[in-house]
């Protein structure tokens, strides 16, 4: 795959009064050209550390950033200066400029560009039209809405033409809806301009609603990393689990009889798996544990349930393996989490 940046033993430490904080330990990444990469972590992982690295906000202390194959490190300022113009970001709370009109805010990176005036306001109205702002081009960051001032900061932020568009939690302060709609669009962005998008998220539900592949971050460190359908299906780190089964699994009650755990890996959404697997067995099934999700049409998750007696559980296996459907049997002593 043609990566547009590479992070390669890339490390970042910060020097402080009561010692050295490592922020980020040998992080190895390759964002591929054209897909909607995600980094998620819990508060304090070091993922918003690591976005600012990319964009040599932040230096990091080892290793090094590459963007098309070039390392920042040795660029001069005007060589990272025309790397950063090639990324576009958008953050939390927006960062628009308060005295400037809605026009002017996204006609402001244009003019640091160079542009002329009649080329960055004609700029600025077509993208203002494709965040469905074109109404509002003389109304201020005051009288928008949170969704709206962010389709503003999107605009903004790909005035430019940038191949990499950086999003640091730009959806946590905005409500269900309007996450929705800022993700739709960010998507058909990616889609129909081309640009890469990086996405730094502590939402499990972002990554799954347009990511291609994630990156788990933990400590400072990469836990695990691949596509989202494969990590969602069957996470190997701790965190992973966490994250994406949540912490309700050692709280389930144990039972007896044969325990399946049954893996939803890509399969479509639209096949009832279980339900096929009674009516051709003819054998009762308890679910004691479901996680599945669909993304893009395809069902990735665990479901475990539990089989009366041996020759039905047999039957199960059978069927199971007639369709391709992975799953393993699993032991359950008290206090055991149901995935180990």
């Amino acid at each position: 795959m043609d990566s547009i940046v590479s992070l390669k033993s890339m490390g970042k430490v910060f020097h402080t009064k009561n010692g050295d904080v490592k922020a980020l330990d040998d992080i190895n990444l390759d964002i591929n050209r054209g897909e909607i990469f995600g980094i998620i972590g819990l508060s304090g992982a070091g993922k918003s550390t690591l976005v600012r690295c990319i964009n040599y906000l932040e230096v990091p202390t080892e290793g090094d950033v590459y963007f098309e194959g070039k390392p920042l490190k040795n660029m001069g300022e005007y060589g990272i200066r025309s790397v950063r113009r090639n990324m576009g970001m958008i953050f939390q709370q927006f960062n628009l400029l308060s005295q400037r009109n809605i026009l002017n805010n996204v006609c402001f990176p244009l003019e640091i560009s160079g542009v002329p005036r009649a080329a960055a306001v004609k700029r600025a109205k077509e993208l203002l039209k494709l965040v469905g702002l074109s109404d509002r081009e003389k109304a201020y960051p005051a009288q928008l809405s949170g969704g709206q001032k962010q389709r503003v900061a999107i605009a903004r932020a790909i005035a430019t033409n940038p191949k990499l568009l950086l999003c640091d939690e730009a959806t946590s302060a905005l409500d269900p809806k309007t996450t929705k709609q800022i993700l739709d669009l960010i998507k058909d962005i990616n889609k129909n301009m081309g640009i890469t998008v990086i996405v730094i998220t502590h939402e499990m539900k972002v990554i799954e609603s347009i990511c291609d592949r994630v990156a788990i971050i933990e400590n400072s460190r990469i836990a695990e990393m691949g596509r989202v359908e494969d990590i969602f299906a069957n996470p190997q780190s701790e965190i992973g689990k966490k994250l994406i089964l949540g912490d309700v699994l050692p709280n389930k009650e144990i039972v007896s009889g044969v325990k399946l755990r049954i893996e939803f890996d890509g399969r479509s959404s639209f096949e009832p798996v279980l339900s096929n697997m009674i009516l051709s067995c003819g054998i009762p099934v308890n679910i004691l544990y479901a996680q599945t999700k669909d993304i893009g049409g395809s069902a990735v998750g665990h479901m475990i349930v539990q089989i009366s007696g041996e020759e039905e559980a047999v039957k199960a296996k059978r069927y199971l393996d007639s369709i391709g459907v992975v799953y393993h049997e699993v032991e359950l002593t008290e206090g055991k989490e149901l995935i180990d």
